[in-house]
């Protein structure tokens, strides 16, 4: 806890541990997570690449999808950007809980719908994330295209340098304005799905 130092993504995206207070009367967008685990709490690659794909996104107004939430981070992060409503989608029901405890201590709660995967049937949304591994993305890719709305922003991330042509391949059949960043070994793909 001591070690953990609040960390920016993008212009104005910052998470910050609960034991240190954000300087006052900035135009920063805080997140307060307590780092107990080291997953999803921004210090990994793909959490920071999709926090930062997040951060350049027009969110106010939008409804977010963020599938593999884990802690929630991303789905806060959106919801604390402007964005209406998320969603988070987990197949661990602890990551359900944890999401539920993150939101609530940043005063999101009632804007964040959690569900496992097979109780989610939602609507499309306006913007898709999921920062899950290389082989569950391929084999969602069908669910993932059908959760975003035509025209919507998508990233997906944990993916590892060297993965992405084969995804690149597959999302092509529903996405388009497809790039792939890379970060300390990882990637995120991200494009816009096909209207």
């Amino acid at each position: 806890m001591d070690q953990y130092q609040p960390m920016a993504f993008g212009r104005r995206l910052w998470i910050y541990p609960w034991n240190i207070e954000p300087p006052p009367g900035d135009d920063s967008v805080v997140v307060r997570l307590d780092p107990g685990l080291a997953f999803g709490s921004g210090t990994h690659p793909t959490t920071a690449l999709c926090l930062e794909w997040l951060d350049g996104l027009a969110l106010a107004g939008k409804s977010v999808i963020d599938y593999g939430c884990g802690s929630g981070i991303l789905a806060i992060a959106a919801l604390k950007l402007g964005a209406a409503k998320a969603v988070g989608v987990d197949n661990d029901p602890q990551a359900l809980l944890a999401s539920r405890d993150n939101a609530e201590r940043n005063g999101v709660a009632e804007r964040l719908a959690l569900y496992l995967p097979e109780d989610h049937a939602a609507e499309p949304a306006d913007v898709f994330v999921a920062n899950i591994l290389a082989g569950p993305l391929g084999e969602l890719a069908p669910v993932f295209a059908a959760a975003a709305k035509p025209g919507a922003p998508f990233a997906i991330s944990g993916i590892l340098d060297g993965q992405q042509d084969e995804l690149l391949e597959r999302y092509a059949a529903w996405f388009d304005a497809l790039r792939a960043d890379t970060h300390e070994g990882w990637v995120r793909i991200s494009g816009r799905r096909r209207g």
